[in-house]
């Protein structure tokens, strides 16, 4: 059985194609059901199929016994309705122990366009469960996608990789957070309404605070943006009243020109007498006239500063790294532990079974000889040949379990087949070496 990570990301692939082959809901169950044998049969080696679809990727884990992707790269074509000379050069395949440390590194944010971000560990899960939700994610891709969630908290309850705020929106509100002492009642507000503005909007409301008021040249932006996260919202005409009873202003529009003057803020703060006002300018080009901050009780800070803030940040995060690496390598070191347990797992059960009906037919044989024996005769003489059988299996099923984690387990079991006459067909089962759930030792639940 093999372990198959297919994808792009976004470091072979720009973003506009990312945005094409992105994966909606509606689309992750149609090629989950694609890839299901009893609905299409387009790809029925398939025994285990998870799809994380972010901003930044695009990757599909799937178990197979066999090596090829060939169908999956034309699944996706038709899913997307994109030529696939379009997008198979800017696709990776990795294998096994290489799709299982991109995945663990995936959720331990070490693969994030934004070293250390949190989204990703809870797209990892959303990933599992839908898989789950469609029966498609079978028993080794549900295992390896816990596992990866176990070493993703690891690293960040281990390591500070996500400590910091390392965005310029949620660096902006953590110097408004440091500046103004009580964050949650400060009247603030947020000059734009793209996406720099939302983030900040999302961050101010993740902390609390409840009086965000969104002015932006269209009100119809203004509230689009608003009603998202329960603000309010008015137009840039009602800016210069709005800063009158304003805390902090943050100003993200896209306008190629001071959009906030020195006169503006002048004029609202002798309005204002002895109320500070902490302005943070998140535009390029600047939307607040850099003389505002000379202003008395005004304190300025431009996206410069926040980048020098935000190095910082992930200077920290970087320091992390190793340590990261470190718990990501044992994660899948014991992953592989575990999968190297499941090559064992179809010779026990053949062992057993077996020998049971060796058991079941030398039993027979001799009863058959002895008609005149009791029911409770009988009985004990069954026992007694269980427990023989179990014995006799003992020692050497003991020895495969310890074997298994290493190495040349494949090896012992080529061996013990060998010498006890098994066909090396499994048991036509879906984990590797035909693993059967109900045999399965099983990867704690963590």
């Amino acid at each position: 059985m093999y372990l198959h990570c297919v994808g792009l990301n976004h470091q072979t692939a720009s973003l506009s194609l990312r945005e094409r082959m992105a994966f909606d809901e509606v689309k992750t169950r149609a090629v989950l059901a694609y890839l299901d044998p009893g609905v299409h049969g387009q790809v029925s080696t398939a025994v285990g199929m998870a799809i994380l679809s972010t901003c930044n990727r695009v990757e599909i884990y799937m178990a197979t016994p066999d090596l090829q992707a060939d169908a999956l790269l034309n699944c996706l074509a038709e899913i997307h309705r994109i030529p696939r000379d379009e997008f198979e050069p800017h696709v990776y395949h990795l294998l096994d122990e290489r799709a299982i440390q991109q995945l663990f590194r995936v959720a331990a944010g070490l693969d994030s366009q934004v070293l250390g971000e949190p989204q990703i560990l809870g797209q990892v899960s959303q990933a599992l469960d839908l898989a789950r939700s469609q029966n498609a994610a079978g028993l080794l891709i549900s295992r390896l996608l816990q596992a990866a969630i176990y070493a993703g908290k690891r690293v960040r309850a281990e390591t500070r990789i996500g400590h910091n705020p390392v965005s310029i929106p949620s660096l902006a509100v953590r110097l408004a957070e440091g500046a103004v002492p009580d964050l949650n009642h400060a009247q603030v507000v947020v000059n734009g309404a793209g996406d720099m503005a939302e983030l900040v909007v999302e961050a101010l409301r993740k902390r609390s605070t409840c009086q965000i008021l969104v002015v932006n040249r269209s009100l119809e932006h203004a509230l689009e943006l608003a009603n998202r996260w329960g603000a309010e919202a008015t137009t840039s005409e009602r800016l210069e009243a709005a800063l009158i009873s304003t805390d902090i202003l943050v100003s993200s529009t896209s306008a190629p020109h001071i959009v906030i003057p020195l006169s503006l803020v002048e004029k609202t703060m002798q309005l204002r007498p002895g109320r500070p006002l902490l302005a943070i300018d998140i535009a390029v080009p600047r939307d607040i006239d850099p003389q505002v901050g000379d202003l008395p009780g005004v304190c300025l800070r431009d996206i410069d500063g926040l980048n020098q803030q935000m190095e910082k940040s992930l200077a920290e995060r970087r320091r992390a790294v190793p340590l990261a690496e470190a718990i990501v390598a044992e994660e899948v070191a014991r992953f592989l532990d575990f999968l190297r347990t499941l090559e064992v797992l179809p010779l026990i059960a053949d062992l057993h079974q077996q020998a049971e009906a060796i058991r079941q037919h030398e039993l027979e044989k001799s009863l058959r000889r002895l008609p005149d024996l009791s029911e409770r005769e009988r009985a004990g003489i069954e026992a007694m040949t269980r427990a023989i059988v179990k014995h006799m299996l003992d020692a050497p099923i003991t020895r495969l379990r310890a074997e298994a984690q290493h190495p040349n387990a494949v090896d012992y079991t080529s061996v013990a087949r060998m010498l006890f006459g098994l066909s090396d067909q499994g048991g036509g089962c879906d984990l590797p070496g035909g693993t059967c759930p109900q045999a399965t030792l099983g990867a704690p639940e963590r």
